[in-house]
């Protein structure tokens, strides 16, 4: 017998209704009842959201691709599934599982990127807390395709950031082709997706040259398994410093997570022959600026990597539940998702917040 859940009529949520007004929180939201559930959606009755960089762009609109609006914000939640559509077909989830809602919300498993394994890039793709409704509020409507089972050793609020930040992250070192030994530049290392770029390349034997600012964040980049750390304030040659970093001849890859163009147009010159870089950070209006000469002479790849797909999920989950990777988060209320975005315009924020659904 499948567990019943009473599931209310209201709940609380974070609305953003236009670009330019306050973040709205109410608590009298209207939540999408079983019998109004689509075949193959399903609902979520949310313990915790973490809150990401991407919330922040969404909230403000200010991506070249738009955010719809009126908008509950978040993609990175964790819950118990409590109702799935009738007529559902062949669900891989079932009610009371525990699951994760990803950025990618939905798509569509047949068009060309979906059948060649980039469901994240599909041509139908949804997005959770920007095409459709996220995870900054009590219960998030869902597709029983894309919710990812949760390790049972895994706390929500551990399991949430791993949602997004790990996933982009893990998936961007995989492709990056880099060996175990070999020398990889983190910059923005002590940030949401920095700080898990650092332990799942120490956990794939990587080298970690982590690039970042202030003591706060190298203390915890060292702690956390990186070899040498640059501090991009204090430095008087960061290409220099990078090279002497990484035995005189540069980084076999770099790993970019800082949304701003300069950290790009640097990596070409402290990477070595054959060198990769990962386009990860996005920055709201950048150009990827390359010396056209040194990207061939020096054969150097430059790969973009969107987040991940179904497998990428539960690859990144399984290693964090066997201990390899932390998160680093503070838990807050809801309530605290204006000041959070305050922090990350600021870059302020060490490492994660993840905001409790349940207070």
């Amino acid at each position: 017998m499948a567990p019943q859940f009473t599931i209310p009529k209201t709940q609380k949520a974070a609305i953003v209704e236009k670009t330019d007004a306050p973040l709205k929180i109410v608590d009298n939201h209207p939540v999408k009842q079983p019998s109004e559930l689509a075949p193959g959606e399903c609902l979520v009755e949310l313990d915790c959201s973490g809150v990401c960089h991407t919330d922040l762009h969404a909230r403000n609109n200010d991506w070249p691709l738009p955010a719809k609006l009126p908008l509950i914000g978040g993609h990175e939640g964790v819950g118990r599934i409590v109702a799935i559509g009738e007529h559902t077909q062949s669900s891989p989830v079932k009610v009371g599982d525990r699951v994760g809602i990803k950025w990618l919300a939905y798509s569509c498993l047949d068009c060309e990127p979906c059948r060649k394994g980039l469901e994240q890039s599909c041509i139908n793709g949804q997005y959770s807390g920007f095409t459709v409704d996220g995870t900054f509020s009590q219960y998030v409507v869902s597709w029983v395709t894309h919710v990812t089972p949760i390790p049972d050793n895994l706390s929500s609020a551990e399991a949430a950031s791993i949602l997004c930040a790990g996933i982009t992250v893990y998936r961007a070192i995989k492709y990056s082709k880099a060996k175990i030994g070999d020398w990889i530049v983190l910059p923005g290392a002590g940030g949401g997706l920095g700080h898990l770029a650092v332990q799942y390349a120490a956990a794939m034997g990587l080298r970690v040259v982590a690039v970042d600012t202030g003591a706060e964040k190298k203390e915890l980049v060292m702690k956390l398994g990186a070899e040498k750390w640059v501090d991009f304030r204090e430095t008087k040659d960061l290409v220099k410093d990078i090279k002497e970093a990484t035995d005189g001849f540069g980084a076999h890859a770099a790993v970019v997570t800082a949304a701003n163009g300069a950290a790009y147009a640097q990596a070409i010159d402290y990477l070595r022959m054959g060198g990769t870089l990962m386009v990860v950070g996005l920055p709201a209006r950048a150009n990827l600026s390359a010396d056209i000469f040194f990207t061939v002479v020096k054969s150097i790849n430059i790969i973009g990597s969107y987040v991940g797909n179904r497998q990428d999920a539960r690859e990144a989950l399984d290693i964090a539940s066997r201990g390899k990777v932390k998160c680093y988060y503070v838990t807050k209320p809801l309530s605290a998702l204006s000041e959070t975005y305050e922090g990350l315009a600021e870059g302020k924020i060490v490492g994660r917040v993840v905001l409790n659904m349940k207070e």
